[in-house]
């Protein structure tokens, strides 16, 4: 089974990266959707600007794709500040966040990246840097081991992660502020597909068009200005660079994405469920096995999507189809088990 999904929304290379920055917005005005996180970053920003300090710490959590890593850059760029980027898992011990905490300068940002990745040693020695803007670095070793107090400046900690509830308490409470991000709708994706049409140079491109390609993005604008690249590819190519509804059908079609935005390999776990195992109920761990792929990658990449738009349901039984989801696949809808009777003992 192929590992790179063109509607997956996390990033898939280097090159993928650098594309999808090309297309993110920079500045605030610029960024659409999550209205209510928006407000409440502007507001810090104007406060902490007007009194010359760094806002507030801010965590960041939802689903890969919706914008955390571009929402971290523009809040440096409103902050006219540097921003330095690192990954919770590339941090396997404390003193590998040394040289990043003493870089900073008044007002920086640094953003880590799955923050709940980090260890507990790295993540109690941060404490100190959030709060008091201090760390504590142990030099020497042994009995002649002690412990300097070094002075940072002021900074911002912007963490990000699709895993809010792997975060310890102590962590979470020391963001000032916290916000979940939700999936796009579909007149959000069409506005980003918009601009993302303008800055890839293609002209006209009508409603219905961009609206084919953002019921088919999976409430990501990842994944929306991924199929926009390829869309442009395919026009450019078989349609003379014009864009249309049929163009879109037929290229996305080359891709394995149907009308909703499903694969291949999310269709296969639906037929798997349907036809090997009745509908369901059935244990994740049997449906990877029949599938010969892996269970921690059905859950994380393939269940979650198909859980939002009702396709599959989780249970206490296990995994089953729901009616829409068999129509879907066009199988007989899983019979709905009888609820069990208890009777008062005599």
């Amino acid at each position: 089974m192929a590992t790179t999904r063109v509607i997956s929304s996390q990033s898939q290379s280097p090159e993928d990266d650098r594309a999808n920055w090309s297309l993110r917005p920079a500045r605030l005005q610029e960024y659409v959707g999550q209205t209510e996180l928006i407000e409440r970053v502007r507001i810090a920003v104007e406060a902490a600007r007007s009194r010359s300090e760094p806002a507030e710490h801010i965590l960041l959590h939802g689903p890969p794709g919706l914008g955390k890593t571009t929402l971290a850059h523009v809040i440096a760029a409103e902050m006219s500040s540097r921003i330095y980027t690192c990954s919770g898992a590339a941090l396997t011990k404390a003193t590998d966040l040394v040289g990043a905490l003493t870089r900073l300068q008044p007002g920086d940002v640094l953003f880590i990246d799955e923050i709940h990745r980090l260890p507990a040693a790295v993540e109690e020695f941060i404490y100190p840097a959030m709060e008091d803007f201090r760390i504590d670095v142990t030099v020497e070793a042994g009995m002649n081991a002690r412990a300097v107090s070094l002075t940072l400046k002021p900074f911002t900690l912007i963490g990000a992660t699709t895993r809010a509830g792997m975060l310890s308490s102590p962590l979470r409470s020391r963001f000032g502020i916290a916000h979940h991000l939700r999936h796009y709708s579909l007149e959000e994706l069409i506005v980003i597909l918009r601009r993302s049409a303008s800055l890839l140079g293609l002209e006209a491109v009508p409603e219905s068009a961009l609206a084919a390609i953002a019921a088919r993005s999976r409430g990501a604008p990842r994944v929306a200005n991924r199929l926009l690249r390829r869309v442009r590819d395919y026009a450019q190519v078989r349609a003379g660079g014009a864009v249309s509804t049929r163009v879109i059908d037929e290229a996305l079609a080359l891709e394995g994405v149907d009308d909703l935005g499903l694969d291949e390999l999310d269709r296969a776990y639906m037929r798997t469920i349907g036809t090997t195992y009745k509908g369901g109920p059935v244990g994740l761990e049997a449906v990877a096995a029949t599938m010969n792929d892996d269970a921690g990658t059905l859950e994380d990449v393939v269940e979650p999507f198909l859980l939002q738009i009702g396709f599959v349901a989780r249970t206490r039984q296990g995994r089953r189809l729901t009616e829409a989801g068999a129509r879907r696949i066009g199988v007989p809808a899983p019979a709905t088990p009888e609820p069990s009777l208890q009777f008062p003992e005599d």
